[in-house]
């Protein structure tokens, strides 16, 4: 049975920085926020950063929070 080691290993190898998923969730749209406004957000939540790195669902919603960000950005009109 490796199923306990490979949780082990998954456990120990966790960034100590990993703010978790209820924390993340709570930010979650300021770190999409500042993404689609290019700066960079791993710098101001390197929590955060971390665990969207180590959790694949929180990782998903970000995806999908900074598409929804992005489309809501009006488009440039060239001159108006």
């Amino acid at each position: 049975m490796t199923g306990w080691r490979d949780g082990l290993e998954r456990f120990l190898a966790t960034d100590p920085r990993d703010v978790g998923c209820d924390e993340a969730m709570a930010v979650l749209h300021l770190y999409a926020e500042l993404l689609a406004a290019g700066v960079d957000a791993a710098e101001r939540y390197p929590g955060l950063a971390s665990h969207l790195a180590a959790c694949g669902p929180c990782a998903e919603d970000a995806d999908g929070l900074l598409a929804a960000v992005q489309d809501d950005d009006p488009p440039e009109t060239g001159g108006r």
